[in-house]
């Protein structure tokens, strides 16, 4: 009995002696959180080591939330436990930069690969507070088989509301629609844009919805669908997305953005391209809105986080995400690459690049939700 004793405190002993020479992982650990899409964080998650090994001392927490995002990152915040680095878009950006909650990053920002409408758009009273990774814009897709069965010439680079309308009507037959319809405001604020008009105003302190401009934009969109019936009503796409129509080709047209892109490249079995926005009397104006990471302000790891964005932001890094054509990089010197100008469709990708010019970052203020949330049932009123 002493002996098996005597053999158990050994065991014990030697036991002691391996965890205490087992190294510790004395790495700095810092959180960052964001969506994406399987094939997204397919890409993210490689970049990610790829850092850790060019940094080995910093140790990154991948925090993926791929559904409710801003729900759990504000209470995150919340909780005072948010990550030291998150992706955040503009249209959720003037919140948490509002509440003082981001670190403003100007002064660590090399402005000169990004155009000024995409730094306006990440930034909140003149203040820059996310490195910009993408921009999303909205052209319009169209299938050009449908295009040479109707005898319909493709879109130019200004064409008109009214050719645009001409266009659908051709194309609509008991087989398809001309045009794409979605309630989202995204999708309806090119017509209320391209008129001159919008939700909120540039200053961001009007509701300018019931304005003229906006409500010969929001009539026009209305009437692709009750009056003209080149789109289709709620109970005739049913359940079906409007790619899965475009796939299906019962639309001709569907304006929407980017990162449709890789499914369109593996899904058509038809022809297809894009082309800008119709010209309204303002001329052809879409929203740019703009992702980017940021930098929580009571981080206690500011310096290894701006490291990480650095290197997410980079050029290498940026290439590796545009090469799945998801993406339209906020870089200049990533957007005339041959990693976004690359030989597979839409032959005019530059199309992507070309609106960012002519687009406008989306008025948002603080109570943005709350003034969609009340507006929504109107929209659908107008709609249906």
């Amino acid at each position: 009995m002493y002996n098996k004793f005597l053999k158990i405190l050994a065991i014990c002993g030697l036991i002691s002696l391996l965890c205490a020479c087992t190294p510790k992982d004395s790495r700095t650990v810092i959180q960052f959180a964001s969506w994406g899409s399987k094939s997204e964080i397919d890409i993210i998650k490689p970049l990610l080591a790829g850092f850790e090994k060019q940094n080995p001392d910093i140790r990154v927490d991948f925090m993926h939330i791929p559904q409710n995002y801003f729900q759990k990152i504000h209470l995150l915040f919340a909780s005072n436990t948010p990550p030291d680095v998150l992706f955040i878009n503009n249209l959720y950006l003037p919140v948490y930069a509002n509440a003082n909650v981001l670190e403003p990053i100007g002064s660590r920002v090399d402005s000169s690969f990004y155009d000024k409408n995409i730094l306006r758009s990440l930034s909140w009273q003149g203040q820059l507070y996310a490195v910009p990774r993408d921009v999303s814009n909205l052209v319009i897709f169209y299938n050009k088989n449908l295009f040479d069965e109707a005898g319909v010439n493709y879109p130019s680079a200004k064409w008109t509301l009214e050719d645009f309308l001409q266009a659908a009507k051709k194309l609509t037959n008991s087989g398809h629609f001309g045009v794409s319809f979605e309630e989202d405001p995204l999708f309806f604020l090119p017509y209320l844009m391209s008129e001159g008009g919008g939700i909120l105003s540039d200053d961001l302190s009007t509701l300018i919805i019931d304005s003229p401009e906006s409500l010969k934009g929001l009539n026009f969109y209305a009437d692709l669908r009750k009056k003209y019936h080149v789109a289709p009503l709620a109970d005739e796409s049913a359940s079906a997305t409007m790619a899965q129509l475009f796939l299906q080709r019962k639309i001709a047209m569907h304006l929407s953005g980017r990162w449709l892109v890789p499914k369109y490249r593996e899904e058509a079995d038809f022809d297809w391209d894009i082309a800008p926005f119709p010209q309204g009397s303002k001329g052809s104006v879409v929203p740019l809105d703009s992702s980017g990471w940021a930098v929580s302000k009571n981080s206690e790891h500011k310096e290894e986080a701006f490291k990480l964005i650095n290197y997410l932001s980079s050029k290498n890094s940026i290439e590796k995400l545009t090469q799945s054509g998801l993406i339209v990089p906020a870089r200049r010197d990533v957007q005339n690459s041959k990693y976004f100008l690359d030989d597979n469709p839409p032959a005019h990708a530059k199309v992507f690049l070309d609106i960012i010019r002519t687009s406008k970052p989306t008025p948002v203020n603080v109570n943005y939700r709350a003034v969609l949330d009340n507006l929504n049932p109107k929209f659908e009123r107008l709609f249906n």
